[in-house]
């Protein structure tokens, strides 16, 4: 199983408030990570980094997941640690007060996936069914879309775009979307930050069905081609093959 990370502050912004990272277990099993971070000065970036460095800590005590029921589990008990992390940090430092991050987090496995999910950030799957979002948006624009009172046309250019309806360390209880889905042989996950979603469109991205090269390219060219329209945001994306017999984690 391969994974790779890639992250790059764009061409607008001074600082890059996304983190992620991919990280494997003993197990071969793969932790994959991609947080967008939001508040005042840095905070940003703090939550977000909160977010992966509290998830890691828990993967390097994880020696193995044996079934989709315990990466559910294991899903729950982390993420809301982690909110409980970044509230504790903002209360204690006036510069973090409001700080929060979104977060998509997923368990790989050679058989199955589990996913966490909290703000807008997304997951996408490649399979035999082809290429599909996995999560839905906890954004405004999003429920209004859902409930008919917008279009998702509309919903591209709306002024609140970026008004998330949920995130971690925004308040003491937070529910994330949790789902476990077949992860077989040949098998692609992205996961990425709003930064490359709001600028690849969804039929660019399902390029990654059928690409067949070096990976570490193909995330480059969506960044750049993030940065070409603009790359007004950070971008973060992370990409998980399920090949056997191939192993590899880098960061780009």
């Amino acid at each position: 199983m391969i994974g790779r990370f890639f992250t790059d502050t764009g061409q607008v912004r001074r600082h890059n408030e996304d983190a992620g990272g991919v990280y494997k277990n003993n197990s071969g099993q793969i932790l994959a990570i991609v947080a967008d971070g939001m508040g005042g000065h840095l905070a940003g970036d703090v939550a977000s980094q909160l977010a992966v460095s509290t998830l890691h800590k828990h993967w390097e005590e994880t020696l193995s997941i044996q079934s989709p029921d315990e990466a559910e589990s294991w899903l729950r008990r982390a993420i809301q640690e982690v909110n409980l992390r970044i509230l504790e940090h903002s209360r204690e430092n006036e510069e973090c007060r409001g700080m929060g991050t979104t977060v998509v987090v997923s368990i790989c496995s050679d058989s199955f996936v589990s996913i966490g999910h909290i703000g807008d950030s997304r997951v996408y799957l490649a399979d035999s069914d082809g290429f599909r979002q996995i999560t839905e948006d906890h954004s405004l624009v999003n429920e209004l879309v859902r409930s008919g009172q917008i279009s998702e046309d509309e919903a591209e250019h709306h002024p609140r775009k970026n008004v998330l309806l949920k995130a971690l360390g925004t308040d003491e209880q937070v529910t994330a979307d949790i789902l476990t889905l077949e992860f077989e042989e040949d098998n692609r996950l992205l996961l990425c930050s709003d930064g490359l979603t709001n600028k690849v469109q969804g039929n660019e991205l399902a390029q990654i069905a059928e690409y067949d090269g070096d990976w570490q390219d193909f995330g480059n060219q969506l960044i750049k081609m993030a940065n070409d329209r603009g790359g007004e945001d950070n971008i973060t994306l992370v990409i998980v093959h399920n090949t056997p017999g191939e192993e590899g984690v880098e960061k780009c």
